[in-house]
């Protein structure tokens, strides 16, 4: 078991080195899923869990078997009923923020929890904006389903023949300027959703936290019952 295993890790045993047995390993751990919206820590949330025991994807892996693209598709048992989905069990970054998805996570997945940490909203857009210099991270649609901008999105497409939007690909075509109230209404009704859900469901498999609380760790420690050394620090993608 992988969590006894890591109990006895000799003190000095490096990052690496845990990582490395780590993967040697079939994960026993029950899944954990970062539920928080990108530019919220997920990175680094990521980072925390796969120096704790944890196989965590992260987005390249997400990336790289196209479970964004799969989950605005709908098509869902893709990802789940893949060998590369079961072979962790801790996630982070997209597709796992997106509109409904802790849901379907919560309802499939009974034994899991969740992560979700906060940031002052601002603050938050002032990151996606430096982010890809003020253009929609990432594949255009995708991010239009996820912030609410699908009629814009379609309107330009109607009326813009310069406009050409891919499938599945980074085009960054849409500015996020101007619209910070817009982007800063949709992230806290998420993770104002996301709490409320989860209060009437099972407050037990949430974690929430703020971002800049410097003892965010050791309390997510807690909450994963893992033994979090007193002097840790993560900050990953720092801007």
């Amino acid at each position: 078991m992988i969590k006894k295993l890591t109990n006895y890790f000799p003190a000095g045993l490096n990052i690496f080195a845990r990582r490395t047995l780590n993967k040697l390993l079939k994960p026993t751990k029950e899944r954990v899923f970062c539920i928080s919206m990108q530019r919220t820590g997920t990175t680094s949330t990521g980072d925390f869990l796969a120096d704790h025991g944890y196989s965590v994807a992260g987005w390249t892996v997400s990336d790289y078997y196209n479970w964004p693209y799969l989950c605005s598709t709908g098509n869902y048992n893709a990802i789940f009923n893949s060998a590369s989905f079961n072979a962790h069990n801790a996630f982070e970054d997209s597709p796992w923020y997106h509109p409904g998805m802790y849901k379907k996570l919560y309802h499939r997945f009974p034994n899991s929890k969740f992560i979700l940490f906060q940031r002052d909203s601002d603050k938050w857009f002032d990151s996606m904006i430096r982010h890809s210099g003020g253009k929609t991270p990432g594949n255009t649609f995708r991010h239009c389903q996820v912030y609410n901008r699908l009629p814009e999105f379609y309107k330009r497409l109607e009326n813009d023949d310069d406009f050409r939007p891919t499938l599945n690909q980074n085009d960054n075509l849409m500015s996020l300027k101007g619209k910070r109230e817009h982007y800063k209404k949709v992230y806290e009704s998420y993770n104002n959703e996301v709490i409320s859900f989860f209060e009437h469901s099972n407050p037990d498999r949430l974690f929430t936290g703020q971002l800049e609380n410097p003892d965010k760790w050791k309390k997510l420690g807690d909450f994963l019952d893992l033994s979090v050394d007193n002097n840790y620090h993560k900050h990953s993608n720092k801007s």
